[in-house]
């Protein structure tokens, strides 16, 4: 999938902006970077701080220079320290005599207005652990996150990738592609290997979509056919291809849950396997041979090739080719949409 290119933010002077940027450098003595944000900090609260009088102002129906016979009225104000992409913020929050005013800009309880959840998630997301997160947090917004605080976030999807699991599917996907993503864990203090198999599918309206991640530590028929049936659970009547490296099981799985499909062996995963027994300095002209196998134009002109390429290199590399040889009847079937 093509990666999606960052907005750049691109900055254009206007003379207004020119004069309030002379104004900031004037009111806060400005002379580095940490001073910018140190002003920005100010500024922000500042600003909540005149929404949150405006605010005021609408919910009592005049504003604080006015007089009014409203047995409701300002009652001073009320501390409260946020967490900001600037770093932490102590806000005075306006009062009223009834306890009424509920505060929009920033919501009663609402302890956080940058956004932090998200942040939190990506980094758990990528492999950190709470502390390092809480570690993180701290060195760039200057303020701390506690490992519970940042677990208590982390629960918070457990809710949503369940709904997301179980979400339903279409009927008929065209091509499915099961790969897997290796990473390590951390289970009762011992790290170990796991694999996330991400099962992709291309809708018939030619749309990727992600239909299940499934991790398991053995791959086996029996693990395969638990992932193949929760698909037909979710809807998923047909499949027309399925295309995946040489998992145990596989084969035998997909024969069961969707007899009719077909399945091809990954050709990038046959070839960076077969390139295994090749060292450097033939590994460019050994894959410019390997295309003349699964390019060629029909099913008769790839075993060919795969005889040709077979001869030139059996004598250098005589296991090389073995795997072709072992696992034509799941290579072949890609001559059929060719």
């Amino acid at each position: 999938m093509v990666k999606e290119k960052k907005t750049v933010h691109r900055i254009q002077m206007t003379d207004g902006k020119r004069q309030i940027i002379q104004q900031l450098l004037q009111e806060y003595n400005i002379e580095t970077t940490a001073d910018i944000q140190a002003a920005l900090r100010d500024l922000l609260g500042g600003t909540i701080k005149e929404m949150m009088e405006s605010e005021m102002d609408q919910h009592l129906g005049y504003q604080k220079s006015e007089r009014s016979d409203s047995d409701d009225y300002r009652n001073g104000y009320k501390k409260k320290t946020v967490n900001s992409s600037m770093g932490s913020l102590e806000l005075n929050i306006p009062q009223d005599r009834k306890s009424t005013f509920e505060p929009q800009i920033v919501k009663k309880r609402q302890k956080d207005i940058s956004e932090i959840d998200q942040k939190i998630i990506s980094m758990y997301a990528k492999g950190m652990t709470t502390r390092q997160i809480s570690d993180t947090l701290y060195e760039i917004y200057g303020f701390e996150a506690s490992e519970g605080f940042i677990s208590d976030v982390t629960d918070k999807l457990l809710p949503k990738i369940e709904e997301w699991q179980n979400r339903p599917l279409e009927d008929v996907y065209p091509i499915v592609f099961i790969d897997a993503i290796h990473y390590s864990v951390r289970d009762n203090g011992i790290i170990r290997k796991l694999a996330a198999y991400v099962i992709l599918g291309i809708s018939c309206s030619g749309h990727k979509e992600v239909l299940s991640i499934q991790v398991g530590e053995n791959e086996s028929a029996k693990f395969w056919l638990s992932c193949l049936n929760e698909l037909k659970n979710r809807g998923v009547r047909d499949i027309m291809l399925i295309c995946a490296d040489g998992l145990t099981g596989i084969k035998e799985a997909i024969s069961v849950a969707f007899p009719k499909a077909e399945y091809q062996r990954c050709i990038v995963h046959q070839v960076r396997n077969t390139l295994k027994y090749v060292p450097e300095k033939d590994r460019k002209a050994f894959a410019r041979d390997l295309k003349t196998i699964y390019q060629a134009a029909n099913e008769e002109d790839g075993r060919k090739a795969l005889d040709c390429v077979t001869e030139k290199w059996h004598d250098k590399y005589p296991r090389a080719m073995k795997r072709w040889y072992d696992n034509w009847d799941a290579i072949c079937p890609i001559f059929k949409f060719s």
